[in-house]
């Protein structure tokens, strides 16, 4: 029996807030908005969504904000594609109560990073993930060692693979090469690529899927670089791809989630502003995400 797939591309979704005095830092989270953005990446050709990650400012969420944020992703996506739900906790016990929201809301599957607060060992990590696999859901476990410091090495992720229902790693060291070294290592997991800019790469070296942050400004565009990545069209694939990076490098620095609200913005969609800890990005910034945004969309006719 085939483990169930959470490849392709999979949208870690940046979420709207509106001015509201009486919110957290006076900004509510704007749910219509949520699901118009959702249906928009499904229609746009991405194969589903990612609420509640990083990018989507979880760590900045009451839970009943972050439960409802799930729900509006599952209600609008329903059939038309699949909704990976990020369930990161500081201890076992609070990822695996996200991880048990998530199921009975009705997600296709979870994305969990190692104890976000406390740099685990192996004994620590591999607990963590057995506590949140055995809900039942499909998991996609998480290596970011730049923000955990923790880093699923593809030995360690030999161990992880063997937990059930663990189904594959969104890979966000950055290093390409352990695209094929976690499928030598580990060869039950999918490879998820996990960093805009080496998506690429990652694909060609055999990648299955895009968990994305910039599929939030682009959809099409990136359903489309995923689909000639995927076919082995490589003169098409660097032709699309080479005028996007210098955009998609802002995925993987400190103000990802205010940039990519900005290009948000710059194509006509609403990005808006971010709760604490993250504030407005500096003019320097500003101007330089602005222009790795023009040349992106002067590359695909848009004006």
């Amino acid at each position: 029996m085939s483990s169930p797939d959470l490849g392709g591309v999979v949208v870690a979704t940046a979420l709207p807030y509106r001015a509201n005095a009486s919110a957290p830092a006076g900004l509510a989270v704007d749910y219509d908005a949520y699901a118009a953005h959702c249906r928009w990446l499904v229609d746009n050709g991405c194969r589903g969504v990612g609420p509640n990650g990083s990018l989507g400012e979880y760590s900045s969420l009451t839970d009943e904000e972050r439960r409802r944020v799930a729900r509006t992703a599952i209600e609008t996506v329903g059939d038309d594609g699949i909704v990976v739900v990020g369930v990161h906790g500081p201890g076992s016990h609070q990822a695996r109560r996200w991880a048990e929201a998530a199921a009975e809301d009705g997600a296709d599957g979870l994305l969990c990073l190692p104890p976000t607060m406390y740099r685990a060992n192996r004994g620590e990590v591999l607990a963590h993930f057995e506590a949140v696999a055995s809900v039942g859901l499909p998991v996609m476990v998480y290596n970011n060692p730049i923000d955990t410091k923790v880093d699923l090495t593809p030995a360690l992720l030999a161990e992880i693979a063997a937990i059930d229902n663990v189904v594959a790693v969104k890979e966000f060291s950055g290093d390409v090469r352990r695209v094929l070294e976690i499928r030598e290592q580990a060869s039950g997991l999918d490879v998820i690529s996990g960093a805009d800019d080496v998506v690429l790469e990652s694909l060609l070296m055999g990648a299955t899927g895009w968990f994305a942050g910039f599929p939030n400004v682009f959809p099409a565009e990136s359903a489309r670089l995923f689909e000639l990545a995927t076919a082995g069209e490589l003169e098409k694939a660097r032709a699309l791809y080479e005028p996007l990076v210098a955009a998609f490098r802002w995925d993987s620095r400190t103000e990802f989630v205010q940039a990519i609200k900005l290009g948000m913005d710059l194509v006509g969609r609403y990005g808006g502003p971010c709760r604490p800890p993250r504030g407005p990005l500096t003019g320097e910034h500003r101007d330089q995400v602005t222009a790795d945004m023009r040349r992106a969309l002067a590359s695909l006719g848009v004006e």
